[in-house]
């Protein structure tokens, strides 16, 4: 395999996606030359299987990893990566970007550029702008603010991002890379760098990814950070909790003053004590499920062989 002799290594999941892949390819090819390896990742495709031939044609150097089955676009990019890494040299830089066209490869270069700084372990591509629909925007919008609240860390990219081979070693060590691969990037501590680009538009075809599996794949980022979420919906029931308990109080000060009017007292002491049951019992729930997944935590690499059928390289 000529893998160390290319200064850039191309991680990009395909599935289903033959012809806008393809294209890809040719724009990686021209952009620069053999300079590059892709390591694209058939996720499984039934109805257009990627194969060999698309990167041959495109004439770029690289390997296709055929997957047992559709695991999903996170862990594809997972396995992909934890391939890479056993390969990478020193001097090689990893890309990860999408096979679809919305990941320019022209803005790659500047990518890449910060990670000549000592300091810069990742660099992640905001985006400047995008070619989406007025629900998508929405939705993301409130998405970025909800993960925010609830994590106490911003999330504003994807999967487009450039690594040193010494973070790319560090993520596939990270069992939360499979689930969430930029919220993996947040938790792994790395020196990120943000860059802002364009997103362009798709080269052929439709996407996957409905608004149901768009939802799925924002809370996913948020399982990377269960035990934060946990305690804060912890405080805040506790918080609620004990607001519930003041009202009591002050219900009952009020009825013992003769200030309450006929079935107030019930009623309002009826709702805090409810409320305070109900918070009460979702405040322990959380930090004892935040104790549970505290002790069963183990930190495994991502076991790629198992899901990788067949790997075929282009020819020299």
């Amino acid at each position: 395999m000529s893998f160390e002799q290319h200064e850039i290594v191309i991680v990009t999941p395909v599935y289903e996606d033959l012809e806008a892949s393809g294209r890809l390819f040719k724009e990686l090819a021209k952009e620069f030359g053999q300079r590059v390896f892709v390591v694209a990742v058939d996720d499984g495709s039934v109805r257009q299987p990627l194969t060999i031939t698309s990167l041959e044609d495109a004439g770029v150097a690289g390997v296709v990893l055929k997957l047992r089955r559709n695991v999903g676009h996170q862990r594809a990019i997972a396995i992909g990566l934890s391939y890479a890494a056993e390969h990478l040299a020193p001097h090689q830089k990893v890309v990860l970007m999408d096979s679809d066209g919305e990941d320019l490869p022209s803005t790659i270069p500047e990518l890449l550029q910060p990670l000549d700084q000592a300091d810069v372990d990742v660099v992640v591509a905001q985006r400047k702008s995008r070619v989406e629909t007025l629900k998508f925007k929405a939705f993301y919008q409130v998405y970025k603010r909800f993960f925010k609240v609830m994590t106490g860390r911003p999330i504003s990219f994807g999967n487009f991002m450039a690594l040193k081979p010494a973070a790319v070693q560090r993520l596939v060590a990270m069992q939360e890379l499979p689930i969430h691969v930029a919220a993996a990037v947040l938790a792994s501590k790395l020196r990120t760098r943000v860059c802002p680009l364009d997103r362009g538009p798709r080269y052929a075809g439709q996407s996957k990814m409905n608004f149901v599996g768009l939802a799925l794949h924002g809370f996913k980022a948020l399982m990377v950070f269960a035990e934060d979420v946990l305690v804060r919906v912890g405080i805040f029931s506790a918080v609620i909790a004990a607001m519930s308990v003041v009202g009591s109080t002050c219900a009952v000060v009020l009825k013992l003053l003769g200030y309450s009017t006929p079935g107030w007292f019930s009623l309002v002491l009826g709702i805090f004590v409810l409320l305070f049951l109900q918070t009460g019992a979702l405040a322990l729930m959380t930090l004892m499920l935040t104790g549970v997944m505290r002790s069963g935590s183990v930190v495994t690499a991502v076991a790629h062989r198992e899901f990788i059928a067949e790997v075929i390289e282009t020819r020299p």
